[in-house]
């Protein structure tokens, strides 16, 4: 069996900035430990350092068993790589590089055949064998087998932005599961899945030999699978080893006993130079007191040198204030609505007010539906139009936004957009501080976590004055504590919601639920629905 070692890991950012320090835990064979944390907190910059791409500043990592790697934003790829290319991403380095040597030379063969490139071909293909090239083909087979149903011959050419975020997740996740390697590292790895895909991956965790440790903020899928709970908070880390069910209870039992222990520290601190001071007059006036005086200033200085117990954590306030505003009774009709190869003619009023969560399986048009609710072109026939007052605005699923790349938060807000106005800097940073971020002010969007760029999503949506809002898995890489929050802001806000989610625990805050079935049938069921065959029996 496999196993990961951190010791000791401490890391800053580039302008300076402690992330955390002192960081040690051990995941080993047959254990899924949970990596859990406020949003910003550093947990995906944590698994880069493990798995070897950042260098930490302090500490050390021991990886037994080999290591397989999923980052965060798989499932969210929208460039022409194909099928084999998305496998390629987490496959070993030396895979990769034979991989990339043997489709140049067969790209250099199509212009020119000569000796030399024929040469070339023959030692790519020696080393694509050497690599283990052939034994990952009949491992990808399986793979597409199990993530799309067909083999890997017909898959590996397919555009990776034909299939969902789902769909990639799946492949990339069977991969790694069904691999060699013994240690994976995984980064939100239930994002994009439906919920029978995130039981699917519940069951495999609990039946796998490998060590794991993920990142997720799914509830439901922790306290199923994750055995341990490694948490990053105050600068440090701590392990819980138990399951997420009894985190909570364990998280705040340690925070008392840090606070007790704090207490402590700062009476003893306080008694010490409160005896230094005494012994400092006393010293002026008799030698054996000024002695005693200069080892009490020693004593004073190894507490000091020693510092307090560890940083207590605080619980970071998110507080969005989406407002909306009345609109017309209608907020959306839809009439024979057919999403172009996607789902059959469907009819569906939405009324001002109603909270709709959108259900189904990965790929059935959900994500597409809120698109064309939102003004996207999306190939439809039949109508769909928006009652009067009706201003839509959309969270992505993907945070794909390149017309933000590149630019600071403080920078963004500064210059507005079509239904929002600009901030100057003052203005910026106080609306930025209520959703957690006003340390990010000055972080380009690119470069912040995915739970981080979601609260900037949603804090656009309330300054913009949408009323409606129509979010795509918006509690996909929120925070615990954040989710929370977005639940109660939806609660008060004035508007209509229709939201697409995979979320259980958010999916029960809705009053309507349209179901978005595989076979193109779309109707509104009582409940959230998580199997489509229970509505087709009932039917």
């Amino acid at each position: 069996m496999g196993f990961l070692e951190a010791n000791g890991l401490a890391y800053r950012l580039p302008d300076g900035r402690e992330l955390f320090r002192d960081v040690s835990f051990k995941v080993g064979g047959g254990t899924v430990v949970a990596l859990v944390g406020a949003n910003g907190v550093g947990k995906s910059t944590l698994l880069r350092l493990l798995s070897g791409e950042l260098t930490p500043r302090e500490g050390s990592t021991q990886v037994q068993g080999g290591m397989g790697v999923m980052p965060q934003f798989v499932g969210s790829v929208r460039d022409e790589s194909t099928v084999r290319d998305l496998l390629l991403t987490v496959a070993p380095a030396r895979l990769r590089n034979a991989a990339r040597e043997l489709d140049a030379v067969e790209l250099a063969m199509m212009e020119t055949d000569d000796e030399p490139t024929q040469m070339r071909y023959a030692e790519a293909l020696v080393a694509w064998g050497e690599a283990g090239g052939y034994d990952a083909e009949v491992l990808w087979d399986t793979v597409t087998v199990a993530a799309l149903g067909i083999p890997f011959e017909r898959a590996r050419f397919r555009e990776v932005r034909t299939l969902s975020g789902g769909e990639q997740k799946r492949l990339v996740l069977e991969s790694l599961l069904r691999g060699h390697e013994q240690v994976l590292l995984l980064d939100e790895p239930d994002n994009y899945l439906d919920v029978p895909g995130k039981r699917w991956l519940e069951d495999r965790l609990k039946g796998t030999d490998k060590a794991v440790l993920l990142v997720s903020h799914d509830r439901e899928l922790l306290a199923t699978a994750a055995t341990h709970v490694v948490t990053v908070e105050a600068h440090s880390a701590w392990t819980h080893h138990g399951s997420f069910g009894t985190w909570h209870a364990a998280r705040e039992a340690r925070i008392d006993r840090l606070a007790e222990q704090h207490r402590r520290w700062e009476e003893e601190h306080q008694r010490l130079k409160d005896l230094v001071r005494t012994l400092q007059q006393q010293a002026k006036v008799s030698e054996v007191m000024a002695a005693k005086y200069r080892v009490m200033c020693g004593r004073l200085e190894r507490y000091e040198e020693a510092g307090p117990p560890p940083e207590l954590p605080s619980d970071e306030k998110v507080t969005p204030r989406l407002r909306g505003g009345r609109t017309g009774v209608r907020a959306i009709t839809c009439e024979h609505l057919e999403l172009t190869g996607l789902m059959k003619p469907f009819d569906t009023e939405i009324f001002f007010g109603d909270r709709v969560a959108v259900l189904g399986s990965n790929g059935s048009g959900k994500s597409h539906f809120l698109r064309l609710l939102g003004g996207d072109p999306v190939a439809h026939t039949g109508k769909c139009r928006l009652g009067a007052r009706v201003v839509p605005g959309l969270f992505a699923q993907t945070h794909q936004h390149p017309e933000w790349i590149g630019r600071t938060l403080v920078d963004i807000l500064w210059h507005g957009a079509d239904n929002r106005s600009g901030r100057d800097r003052g203005a910026a940073m106080s609306v930025l501080s209520r959703y957690g971020l006003g340390a990010s002010g000055d972080q380009r969007f690119e470069n912040l976590s995915g739970g981080q760029q979601a609260r900037f999503q949603v804090l656009l949506l309330e300054l913009s004055g949408d009323t409606l809002l129509l979010l795509d898995e918006p509690t996909d890489n929120l925070d615990l504590a954040s989710a929370e929050a977005l639940q109660r802001a939806l609660d008060e806000f004035e508007g209509t919601v229709v939201a697409v989610t995979h979320d259980r625990w958010f999916a029960r805050s809705f009053d309507r639920f349209l179901l978005f079935r595989s076979d193109g049938v779309v109707s509104e069921v009582d409940e959230p629905v998580w199997d489509e065959s229970r509505v087709r029996r009932a039917r």
